[in-house]
């Protein structure tokens, strides 16, 4: 199997089920040769790629490298393998790991954005973190350990004390950007590394846009936070939709080049807004594992409300259906042209939400 991972994305699916017609990857190459009794259809390049000794020959070298840095490599088929990413036609037929990741933890969130990350992207990332882990404390948090919201993610969640595991564009000899080394040596003691590609190979600008359906293969969902109106994280969402999972963006000010992307995710409902963990777990239907209640919580989460962010959620909470802006104007009894606005900043700030007949509800419970 280490063997046949060199082949191209686009032929892992047909190598896969070639796999499966002769038995084992080793009756597939020893029979090579005879492709086409196997395969009628199979194109004289496949054929001639399985006949290349060149094959084996990277296979014995990577494994001897394996064995050297005490790498472990997971093959398609096993018990260990990421079953979410079994799924997937594209899945890798093996992967390298270094670490104590669970690949097939019970919760799983893959977080993206922007390489170029604002404050408030990044302030969004460590609260959303933080407040995952108060909820759902076993969550594997995934990214690709590049600049912005990737670090960003892996450093909130060693921080939050969650498990965090990083994919690679290149092989276990390295780490791109160097950087992050250290960032990934801590990785490495609460979750770890992985990566297809064997020892050796270069972060091509190619391998980080396939890396990206490993991210997006290996989660329930793909939370976006920041992204311009083009990027790898937009790619990902793609990738996660086309999995049949769910993905959630992160909303932004209408006039800020890297909240384009997440703002048309959700306007073309390609992604879930949501502007809390609170959001994201109701949403996924997951149940808490904290003894506290889910209200208990949301209050120890926003300690330092204002006392007219008090008043107003308040009210809020003792509607079930939420208010609508003149009923709160009544109830409240705050003058439109300053509710406006002490809204918008509330709902940035992530303590209540619009929802449906434009109504306000509290994500405070």
């Amino acid at each position: 199997m280490l063997a046949l991972s060199r082949v191209q994305v686009s032929q892992l699916s047909l190598i896969r089920q070639l796999v499966d017609m002769t038995g084992s990857a080793k009756t597939l190459l020893e029979n090579a040769g005879n492709l086409n009794d196997i395969l009628p259809e199979a194109t004289p390049q496949l054929k001639k790629m399985l006949c290349n000794p060149a094959l084996i020959e990277s296979a014995e070298r990577e494994m001897e490298f394996i064995e050297k840095n005490r790498i472990k490599a997971i093959y398609i088929g096993e018990n260990d393998y990421p079953y979410r990413l079994m799924e997937c036609d594209d899945a890798p037929l093996v992967l390298f790991t270094l670490g104590n990741t669970n690949f097939n933890a019970k919760h799983i969130v893959s977080i993206v954005g922007t390489r170029h990350a604002s404050e408030y992207g990044k302030g969004l990332c460590e609260n959303f973190i933080t407040d995952l882990a108060k909820f759902i404390p076993d969550t594997l948090i995934v990214s690709g350990l590049a600049y912005g919201i990737d670090i960003t993610a892996h450093r909130c969640a060693l921080k939050a004390g969650l498990p965090t595991v990083g994919i690679l564009a290149h092989g276990l000899d390295r780490i791109y950007p160097n950087a992050h080394r250290s960032t990934a040596k801590s990785m490495l003691e609460n979750g770890g590394l992985a990566t297809e590609f064997m020892s050796g190979t270069n972060s091509l600008p190619a391998y980080f846009v396939q890396r990206n359906r490993i991210v997006a293969g290996l989660a329930d969902a793909t939370i976006v936070i920041e992204s311009a109106s083009k990027g790898g994280s937009l790619i990902t969402a793609a990738l996660a939709q086309g999995y049949s999972r769910d993905c959630f963006a992160f909303p932004g000010r209408v006039n800020d080049q890297y909240s384009q992307g997440c703002n048309e995710l959700v306007s073309r409902n390609k992604a879930a807004l949501i502007t809390s963990a609170y959001d994201f777990i109701e949403a996924m239907g997951w149940e808490s594992t904290t003894h506290k209640r889910a209200e208990e919580l949301q209050t120890e989460l926003f300690p330092e409300l204002t006392e007219q962010e008090n008043e107003i959620i308040s009210v809020l909470r003792a509607s079930d259906d939420g208010l609508q802006i003149n009923q709160m104007v009544v109830k409240l009894n705050i003058p439109i042209n300053r509710l406006m606005p002490q809204l918008f900043e509330m709902e940035m700030k992530g303590y209540i939400k619009a929802v449906a007949g434009g109504c306000y509800r509290s994500i405070i419970r």
